[in-house]
C-alpha cells in the first residue's frame, strides 16, 4: 500500500515520506538530518533504506538537511537541472548522487513511478511530484504562486493530494512583514493563499482525490483553523462534504503528521 507521512510542513521546514512496502522516498529535506532520521525511525524506516530524495527547489526550508543526509547515506537525489545546479553550488560532491529530470517528464525509482510538473515559484527551476505505485497516486504541490494547467493535470487521478495553504491574505497584508516580502508572497511566483489553495483542493477533489492535506502554512500569517475553514467552505460550495466525501486534514508545521493511505481516486 502506498502511504504518505509529513515529517514537517511550513515556512521553517518541509519534508514528507512516501512509502510502498520496502520502497521509501522523501520529498524535500528541509529539516535537520537528525530530525529526519528521528522521524523515519519512528515510522520503522532506517535512513539507509531510502530509495531517493525528490527535491522541489533549492530554498533552505526544503534542503536544510540534505547535505548531511547525502554525506552519511549516499542517497540518490532527484531534481530539475536548474535546481540541481543550485544544489551542487551549495553541497560538496552532490553530483555523485544527483539525478536530474526536467519538468513534465517521468521516471521510476525501485518500482514507484514519478511524474514531474513545473511550479511558479521564485526559484531556479522548481517542480512538483506525483508518485504512483501503478494503481494509486499521490501528488504534492506546495510553493507555488499561481495554479497552472500543468499543476491541475498532475493532480488529476490522484487519490491523495498535498496542497499549499500558506497564508491568510488579510493577515499578511496587515502584518509586520516588509512590503517587498509581502509582494513576493502574494505574487505569481510566491505562495498560495488559503482561498487559492482551497480552490485547488476543490478541483483535486472533483478530479478524484479522496484525501486532501493542506500544507506549508505560515507560522506568522495563518492558522490551521483558518486554512481548514477556507477549504471546507470551497468544498461545500461545490457539493463536496468534508468528512464524508473527502478527508480534509492540515499538516503539522514542526512535527510528523498522521500516516495517510493513498487509495484509488474516486470521483465525488
Amino acid at each position: 500500500m502506498l502511504t504518505l507521512t509529513t515529517l514537517a510542513s511550513g515556512s521553517s521546514g518541509n519534508c514528507l515520506l512516501l512509502s510502498c512496502g520496502d520502497v521509501h522516498l522523501l520529498v524535500d529535506a528541509g529539516i535537520s538530518c537528525r530530525r529526519i532520521c528521528t522521524g523515519l525511525k519512528a515510522l520503522g524506516v532506517e535512513p539507509e533504506a531510502l530509495s531517493g530524495v525528490l527535491i522541489t527547489h533549492e530554498h533552505t526550508d526544503h534542503i536544510a538537511g540534505l547535505a548531511t543526509l547525502t554525506k552519511r547515506y549516499a542517497i540518490p537525489v532527484y531534481a530539475s537541472p536548474g535546481t540541481g545546479r543550485q544544489l551542487c553550488y551549495r553541497i560538496a560532491a552532490l553530483e555523485d548522487v544527483l539525478h536530474t529530470c526536467r519538468p513534465c517528464t517521468a521516471f521510476s525509482v525501485d518500482g514507484l513511478d514519478v511524474e514531474t510538473f513545473p511550479l511558479s515559484h521564485d526559484a531556479a527551476e522548481p517542480m512538483g511530484f506525483a508518485v504512483s505505485d501503478g494503481g494509486r497516486k499521490a501528488a504534492v504541490a506546495t510553493d507555488l504562486g499561481v495554479v497552472t494547467p500543468e499543476v491541475e493535470a498532475a493532480m488529476a487521478g490522484a487519490g491523495l493530494v498535498v496542497v499549499e495553504a500558506n497564508h491568510d491574505v488579510d493577515w499578511l497584508e496587515q502584518g509586520p512583514y516588509p512590503y517587498p516580502l509581502k509582494q513576493r508572497i502574494l505574487g505569481d511566483r510566491g505562495h498560495l493563499s488559503n482561498e487559492a489553495g482551497a480552490r485547488l483542493a476543490c478541483r483535486a477533489a472533483e478530479a478524484g482525490a479522496h484525501t486532501i492535506l493542506l500544507a506549508h502554512l505560515s507560522h506568522e500569517n495563518n492558522t490551521p483553523q483558518r486554512a481548514r475553514t477556507a477549504a471546507e467552505i470551497c468544498l461545500r460550495g461545490s457539493g463536496i462534504r468534508p468528512g464524508a466525501d473527502v478527508v480534509l486534514e492540515v499538516a503539522p508545521r514542526s512535527e510528523p503528521g498522521r500516516t495517510c493511505p493513498v487509495g484509488e481516486a474516486v470521483l465525488c
